[in-house]
């Protein structure tokens, strides 16, 4: 990606797009989903895929020790650790269920554990869960295998556990350094503990290691955020994810624990987002895209720059285009042309599986015109580029005639600079990257029919 100037980063084209909108970790995105689409769907969906093709997985793990006020996550917070056992049971019953739908031990490309805090569970408790997911699905050499890790749960031997279950790519939940913002969002753990646990995570031999940041949380100012910054490049983790935070307390009950007036105004957050951009490409990460970054030489940063970027419900990845089947309370899975999503309580969902029912609530079977563009949005999400003639080749359309008011719409954009549009193609520029959302947008007619965006965080 060419280098992106001072001028093109301008506030005011920043302030221009800090609307909301979606991630795009699916289209239609998960608020489309209705509740006709239940169990028997998913069902059908699991028994037409078989076991021919790799599937991801992923498993939600909901419990945590401590609420981190910030948090829009489907989660359970206690420290009574013998919850976690009647869950692994429901997981249990789940696997089993979609083992039989699929007819056998599926391959799997990809594992990612999630939550909540997965590390809530036992060392015990992982092993046997990994050792139930290995009977029912059958786990490729090569296979990413990641985890979500609190920083506060764990300790080198438990780095140790994981790198011996078979784990080899974590994700540290950090957010932010500064002492008083930790304490405002309620989760401090100090600088110290979180570069003892990367250093541990490289002796024991995991291939990548992740960080998760978020800016506008209370109390942070630019100069703050700036200091996370450089103690995150000291660091030096393979990925970062940086994400902008949406102050949703209507949504959210923990974030109604955040005072209002603490959280920096609009200009402050601008200013935290164009200087961590600057500082991590001074340091030679890569933007990938959105709110993603890596190291020239890691796999992800790798698959931009030859095009072969995914995208899937847990963000930017190297892995084939595959379905993907969620495990746990309020997981999506995307089968085929379907999708589905388990129920978001802990007791819906383990009633349904005591009942050896899939616990699914609600999903989406998807239309053509869904298909088609999901099809264009995921080229231009991963790709930055969209080629009229592989559309109209998959899709039997006439990309300029069934796109003409997107198009009119783009030009707009065009005139920012974000886009190029060429006669057969659409171009994301190396400036438009950081405003890919908006450019994906535009072809989500749904968002496109509802002029209310306020259940999504904002693009910048």
């Amino acid at each position: 990606m060419a280098a992106v100037t001072d001028r093109t980063l301008d506030t005011d084209l920043l302030r221009r797009h800090d609307v909301a909108g979606p991630r795009y970790t699916s289209y239609p995105t998960a608020d489309r989903f209705v509740e006709a689409h239940q169990g028997a769907q998913h069902l059908q969906a699991l028994r037409q895929r078989g076991t021919a093709q790799p599937l991801s997985v992923y498993v939600h793990i909901p419990f945590c020790e401590q609420l981190c006020y910030y948090c829009a996550c489907n989660k359970i917070i206690t420290k009574h650790h013998e919850r976690a056992a009647p869950y692994l049971a429901a997981l249990n019953v789940e696997m089993d269920l979609v083992a039989e739908a699929v007819g056998g031990l599926a391959p799997v490309s990809q594992l990612h554990l999630g939550g909540g805090s997965p590390t809530f569970l036992s060392d015990a408790e992982l092993s046997t869960l990994m050792d139930a997911l290995r009977r029912r699905f059958k786990l490729l050499p090569g296979a990413e295998l990641s985890i979500e890790v609190d920083p506060r749960t764990v300790d080198l031997h438990r780095l140790a556990h994981l790198r011996l279950l078979g784990f080899n790519r974590l994700s540290f939940g950090v957010q932010d350094f500064d002492a008083a913002v930790q304490k405002a969002v309620h989760r401090v753990q100090p600088f110290a503990q979180v570069a003892a646990l990367m250093q541990s995570a490289r002796e024991l031999g995991f291939a990548s290691t992740n960080v998760d940041l978020i800016y506008g949380l209370p109390l942070q100012t630019p100069a703050s955020f700036a200091r996370t910054i450089a103690q995150v490049a000291e660091l030096r983790p393979d990925r970062i994810a940086m994400y902008a935070y949406a102050h949703l307390p209507q949504r959210f009950k923990p974030q109604r624990r955040i005072v209002a007036e603490l959280l920096p105004p609009a200009g402050d957050k601008l200013a935290m987002l164009s200087g961590a951009i600057s500082a991590l490409l001074g340091e030679g990460y890569t933007y990938i895209g959105m709110d993603h970054f890596a190291l020239p030489d890691d796999p992800l940063a790798v698959a931009k720059r030859q095009g072969l970027l995914h995208r899937g419900f847990q963000g930017y990845s190297t892995q084939p285009d595959c379905d993907l089947v969620g495990l746990g309370v309020s997981s999506i899975s995307r089968v085929g042309a379907t999708y589905a999503q388990n129920a978001k309580t802990l007791d819906e969902y383990e009633d349904a599986l005591h009942q050896r029912q899939l616990p699914v609530q609600r999903g989406l079977a998807l239309t053509r015109d869904d298909l088609l563009r999901r099809a264009v949005i995921m080229a231009l999400m991963c790709q930055g580029r969209v080629e009229f003639e592989s559309i109209a080749a998959s899709y039997l359309v006439d990309v300029p005639s069934y796109f003409a008011p997107e198009l009119l719409r783009l030009t707009q954009l065009a005139a920012q600079g974000l886009v190029v549009l060429e006669p057969g193609a659409i171009q994301v520029t190396p400036l438009g990257w950081y405003f890919v959302r908006a450019v994906a947008l535009v072809f989500d007619r749904y968002l496109q029919a509802d002029a209310s965006r306020e259940r999504f965080s904002k693009i910048i």
